[in-house]
């Protein structure tokens, strides 16, 4: 796996509107699959694992099977020159307020498609509260950010440039913004037939090119298609607890390795929520911007997460269920960031969990595992074996401002 690079190099890179290569000179590194590679079904039916644990529930967890063909939305169908086009938008930083923080910013490629750091960055001036998540495989989810916040992909773009404390643009300053690029101008009159860029078009191009960041030729693919040698004996003795003693399936099942639901895991807050003024003041923003009482507002430090959507109070603390496909790249771990390898992970939840301020919110399939240090070793190599090799894209050059034709004169 290539060496990280400086978060903030990166962004200062993108703003100045410079071209970097981050092309296939390291090994392991692939670029997104073709339009027609994406969408290509199987030659086979999947092989489908279901959980061995038996509990007589009526409806049992969904088989672990390979990833298919993701969905593609009816009213914003795939084509060449729109994933093209998404790809600049998705780079290019002047799709926000301040324009300095586009798109990859907070989903750089050579990080995993998302950030090193506990939670993203933010808007200058701003910190983020929540862990950057990947977007590979984000075309797969119904609902998108850690609280299920976004219906689709086009929604979240939408939400991410207009965030106070992600893009903070507004529409009308961003599609002017585009319409004195003469390149764009071009692209969009061609892809949706605008006369003039229109923002909402933007989001739908973002959204095309998100749904090519797709992984499907994993190890675990590869062995549920029928080659038995993908994985190796430790991984095939990992794959043994995670449908069994290990209890993985009961959340992390399907073929996204995730149900997309909502649990309370015990996932503590971060200390630094203690003595980081400007944290505290995008939290409570945050809490008061949704809705919060001023209880809460005031005195609470943990993060209510679907608590906000569902107003409930039995859904303090829970959030939704993340795939595990490509968490060989894509760590710190959990909406907060807190657990840093793999292997952390796997002791955190063989320890059954921790405790936050909703702990009676915690969900009762956390519990001890009892798992020895040789099977918690296999479960992390069964881990691995959900990431192939990094998907990395070369990022596209960026056409500078031009002034507008001088208009016609009126008669």
């Amino acid at each position: 796996m290539k060496a990280k690079s400086n978060l903030f190099a990166s962004v200062a890179t993108l703003a100045s509107v410079a071209t970097l290569t981050l092309g296939s000179a390291f090994a392991g590194e692939v670029a997104p699959p073709s339009i027609e590679e994406l969408l290509k079904p199987f030659d086979k039916p999947s092989m489908k694992i279901e959980s061995a644990i038996k509990g007589g529930d009526p409806d049992p967890d969904p088989a672990l099977e390979a990833l298919g063909p993701p969905p593609i939305p009816a009213d914003n169908k795939m084509t060449a020159e729109k994933v093209e086009l998404g790809k600049k938008l998705f780079f290019d930083p002047r799709l926000g307020g301040n324009p300095s923080t586009p798109c990859s910013a907070c989903h750089l490629p050579e990080v995993g498609w998302d950030v090193e750091d506990k939670v993203s960055f933010g808007y200058p001036g701003a910190v983020h509260w929540r862990n950057s998540q990947t977007i590979v495989n984000s075309a797969y989810y119904s609902k998108l950010f850690w609280a299920g916040s976004s219906g689709n992909l086009e929604k979240q773009a939408r939400s991410a440039a207009r965030g106070a404390v992600a893009g903070n643009g507004e529409d009308d300053m961003m599609e002017s913004r585009l319409a004195f690029v003469p390149e764009y101008r071009e692209a969009f009159n061609k892809v949706f037939g605008d006369q003039w860029p229109l923002v909402r078009n933007a989001y739908r191009a973002i959204a095309a090119f998100e749904r090519t960041i797709v992984q499907r030729d994993t190890p675990f693919d590869k062995y549920l298609l029928g080659d038995k040698s993908a994985l190796d004996d430790s991984q095939k003795r990992g794959l043994e607890l995670f449908r069994g003693k290990a209890g993985c399936m009961e959340c992390h099942n399907g073929p996204l390795l995730s149900d997309q639901k909502y649990y309370n895991t015990g996932v503590p807050p971060l200390d630094e929520w203690d003595n980081d003024a400007l944290k505290q003041i995008t939290f409570r923003f945050e809490l008061y911007a949704k809705g919060s009482t001023e209880k809460m507002y005031r005195h609470t430090k943990d993060d209510p997460g679907f608590y906000f959507r569902a107003k409930n109070k039995k859904d303090k603390g829970k959030f939704r269920t993340p795939s595990l496909r490509y968490t060989l790249y894509s760590e710190p771990y959990m909406h907060n960031g807190m657990i840093a390898t793999l292997d952390d992970v796997v002791e955190f939840y063989n320890q059954g969990g921790g405790t936050n301020e909703f702990a009676e919110n915690k969900t009762k399939l956390i519990k001890p595992l009892g798992l020895s240090d040789k099977e918690k070793a296999d479960l992390v190599n069964f881990l691995k074996s959900l990431s192939g090799d990094e998907i990395i894209v070369e990022e596209p050059e960026l056409q500078d401002y031009a002034p507008l034709p001088a208009p016609t004169a009126m008669k």
